[in-house]
This record gives C-alpha cells, structure tokens and sequence, in this order.
C-alpha cells in the first residue's frame, strides 16, 4: 500500500491495520450512511419478488460505469443492445467490463482463500482469455498474471488506448509482487474493519500497483465489488459502486485516489468516504430501477 498505509508484512500479530483505517475522521458516519442506504434498497418490496431482476440491472449498469471510468462512456442503451466488442478499444473496454461483472459473483470462496489468484482469473477474463493471443492485443503469455520487469502498462490495448486515467509513478515489479502479497495477507487474515473500508483498501491498492499489463483500473473495482458482496454488505450484488464512480466523474476518482497515494489520515479518508458516497450513488440507482419494476416500467 502507500507508503504510510497499514501494510500485513510488518504488523505485528494480531494487528489489524484495517480496523485503523475504520476510525479515521469522517469514517465512521460514511460507514453508517452506507449501511443505512444499503439496508433501505434492500427493504424495497420489489426485492422480494424480483431481486434476480434487479441484480442484472445492476450489473449492467456497473460494467457501463467502470468502462466510463476507463475511458469508454457509452450510454446504457448502447451497452445493452451491443453484442459485438471487438476492434476499437472502447469496445474492448465495455466487453471486458461486461465479462467482469458477469464473473465477479463466481469467485468469492476463492477471493477469501487466495485473492491474487482471483486477481489473475480477473485479468484473464478482462483480457478476454489465453492463448497466443486474446483478440485484443494482449499478448497471450502476458495475460492472468502480474506484470514482469520492463513489461509496458496500458488499460486498453491497441492504437485507439485512450489517456490512462491514472498516471501516478509505476511501481516496479518487485515491489509489486510484495504488496500483492502483503494484500493478500490482509484479506485471508480477516478484519473487524467494515465492508467499505476493505472494499476502498483493495480498490485503492489495486489502482496504485498496476500489476497488470492492462484494464487494470476494471480489474480494482471488480475486486472492489467482490469484497462488498462477499463481506454480507451487498450479498446480491444490487449496489454498484461503479455506477456511483463514474457519476462523481473521473477528476473526483483521481482527486480522491491522490489522497490514497498519500498515506496520509487525512488522505486515506477521503478515499474512503469517496468510495462510500459510490456505493449510495449506486444504491440509488437500484432503488430507481426497483421503483421502475414496481410501475411496470421496467
């Protein structure tokens, strides 16, 4: 993590660094907001009938989000009437958020078990699969596996890649093999640290390693999800923090990834309070798409 960040490698046993991070000033009553909004959509009455419903709606509308964030904002009617993702990178972009967000809810027995080998079935199914190569650019033999020393970072293969969103320095390859691991310690360890505040840490740390050659920033909030779903905060996966990220827009992501990058109290709150206010965004927007189902215009 940052370098003033709670890091498993060198706390002390029965040290929970995540459980710090939950005290921090302002935490706390995002934490409560979050659950609060949580548990009303939750109330909803459509959510007894047609839950399933709302799921896929959410789902769909997390890929459009995260592909956004990515530099491919489409309209949601766009995203759901396309079958075809292949050529430009904005396609490449929309279809490895769709792949994701399909997957994210098949891995969570894994992710609690070894959560670097659910980052490398991530980048897999981003990357579109193996092989010699993936349709998309990406060399086979550099795909569902951290990055090698000297080996580029892209989030969207091709000519067409757009601007990397977030354009913090690389760490090298080392270091991010260490941190990895270090992240890996923290979530098999377990903590009393609420949802929101793991589900920020490891989003967070995802973005600023980079570990993989590409769709990186898709590959952080698919963990991101998995962690919210898995932790009992969003079991159906109706909440989608992506769509909340993509509606503050990507100089509010970047801002607050700035105070992650920190280390600083200060900083790491305001990442994770940006994350909270994500998942309400996301929250209200299933509870429109309840509403709609309700009116029987959905």
């Amino acid at each position: 993590m940052s370098t003033t960040a709670p890091n498993a490698s060198s706390a002390p046993r029965g040290h929970d660094p995540l459980a710090t991070l939950g005290s921090l000033p302002g935490v706390p009553d995002a934490v409560d907001s979050v659950r609060k909004a949580v548990d009303a959509v939750y109330g909803h009455r459509v959510m007894r009938r047609r839950s399933n419903e709302v799921t896929s709606e959410a789902a769909l509308r997390a890929a459009r989000g995260s592909a956004a964030l990515s530099g491919a904002d489409w309209a949601l009617e766009e995203v759901r009437r396309r079958s075809d993702f292949s050529a430009a990178a904005d396609a490449l972009t929309v279809g490895a958020a769709l792949r994701l967000t399909a997957e994210a809810g098949q891995l969570l027995s894994i992710w609690r078990q070894s959560p670097v080998r659910v980052l490398a079935r991530l980048h897999l199914v981003a990357a579109g699969g193996a092989g010699a190569g993936t349709g998309d650019g990406v060399a086979g033999e550099t795909v569902g596996r951290p990055r090698l020393a000297g080996e580029p970072v892209v989030e969207t293969p091709g000519p067409d890649s757009p601007k990397p969103l977030i354009e913090a320095p690389l760490p090298a390859a080392d270091e991010v093999a260490g941190r990895l691991n270090g992240l890996s310690e923290l979530v098999i360890a377990g903590s009393s640290a609420p949802a929101l505040v793991t589900a920020a840490v490891v989003h967070g740390e995802l973005l600023a390693l980079r570990p993989f050659g590409s769709y990186n920033g898709l590959v952080a909030r698919a963990a991101e999800r998995i962690v919210l779903i898995g932790s009992g905060l969003d079991p159906k996966s109706i909440c989608p923090s992506e769509v909340g990220h993509a509606e503050l827009g990507r100089a509010a992501y970047v801002a607050a990834f700035d105070g992650y990058l920190s280390g600083t109290p200060d900083g790491m709150a305001a990442w994770i309070t940006h994350c909270g206010r994500a998942v309400e965004l996301g929250v209200r927007e299933s509870t429109a798409v309840c509403e709609a189902l309700q009116r029987g215009a959905a």
